[in-house]
């Protein structure tokens, strides 16, 4: 049965207003963050992509040394003194394999993307003069290119991807609910993907995190969850609203089904993020990134679910009553 009493533990309707300044609070950094990203960032993108999709090479090299974070900014000042633009650089933990197929006792590995190296380019020569410079007998233990062609591909590949996710969530909503329901769920992924890409945007200004294909996976599954638990909370007020209609005005039964759903809706993420952290912090160095996206994409998603998009469809009925309310009163 409905709890028709007022002790709530969320109230959607009576702090409305808050609701939406917080929203705008949590967004407002990430946007700013890819205006000046997409004015700032040579190929104009909102976010700093890396080469899966701009093309470019990974050199890998083993060293004995242990290596510092202020190794990486003395090896990016060396390498731009040679005319190496924008190397992304990143420290990466030796597993087994790794240390079987090399010939010394390496104890950590150098990582550097740069742009594309073709056959008669000298720059993989500069990039290694650089490493033995810091370090005795670096050893390149491998070296990946993706070409620029190649990146583009990808990059179109997924902006289909999200596209279609898109496309396919309106058309679910739309046929499940009402077509107001349905608005407010695509909105709420729209907020949660925004508030994801502006966080990594702002990354990418500060630490340099760059996004690759790992990226857009996180992206559609955090669209999944978004609309899964969007669905559950929307699905209890359309249930309450058709025992309850009469009794009850339509903020109340937003209030309680959002209360009703609260628990469930928090302990999904609680324990889904449990093991994203377990992940981000004890995983592999290589998807750190691809966790991180997860662990924000399920927190704000759990956020959206509960305050934004209820919220919105609280606030689009009141405007839909004042309408009939005008109507009636010519």
């Amino acid at each position: 049965m409905l709890n028709i009493g007022r002790k709530h533990l969320v109230h959607i309707v009576k702090y409305r207003w808050i609701w939406m300044a917080l929203t705008a609070i949590l967004l407002i950094p990430g946007i700013v963050a890819m205006i000046y990203s997409s004015a700032h960032y040579a190929n104009h993108a909102p976010l700093k992509v890396g080469i899966d999709y701009t093309g470019g090479t990974i050199l890998q090299y083993g060293v004995e040394q242990k290596v510092t974070n202020s190794d990486l900014t003395v090896i990016r000042e060396n390498l731009e003194k040679k005319g190496i633009e924008n190397p992304y650089i990143q420290i990466l933990n030796v597993n087994n394999d790794q240390q079987k197929n090399t010939k010394s006792e390496i104890q950590s590995i150098v990582s550097i993307r740069t742009k594309f190296i073709d056959k008669n380019s000298t720059d993989g020569d500069k990039i290694t003069e650089v490493m033995q410079g810091q370090y005795s007998n670096p050893e390149l233990m491998s070296v990946n290119s993706v070409g620029p062609t190649m990146g583009k591909e990808l990059f179109k590949n997924s902006l289909i991807a999200v596209t279609l996710a898109f496309l396919g969530i309106v058309a679910y909503l739309s046929f499940r609910f009402r077509f107001d329901y349905a608005l407010a769920a695509i909105l709420g992924v729209l907020h949660d993907v925004l508030f994801v890409v502006g966080a990594f945007s702002i990354l990418g200004l500060v630490y340099n995190v760059q996004i690759d294909g790992l990226f857009i996976t996180a992206i559609l599954t955090v669209i999944g969850f978004s609309v899964h638990d969007t669905i559950v909370v929307f699905d209890r007020i359309r249930e309450n609203l058709r025992y309850y209609s009469k009794k009850m005005s339509f903020g109340e039964i937003v209030d309680a089904s959002v209360n009703q759903t609260l628990t469930r809706s928090i302990n999904t993420s609680l324990t889904t993020l449990i093991t994203l952290l377990a992940l981000y912090f004890w995983g592999g160095v290589t998807t750190r990134d691809f966790v991180l996206a997860m662990i924000l994409g399920i927190a704000i998603g759990t956020y959206s679910s509960i305050f934004f998009c209820s919220m919105l469809v609280d606030f689009w009925n009141d405007k839909n009553e004042d309408k009939r309310t005008d109507a009636l009163a010519v």
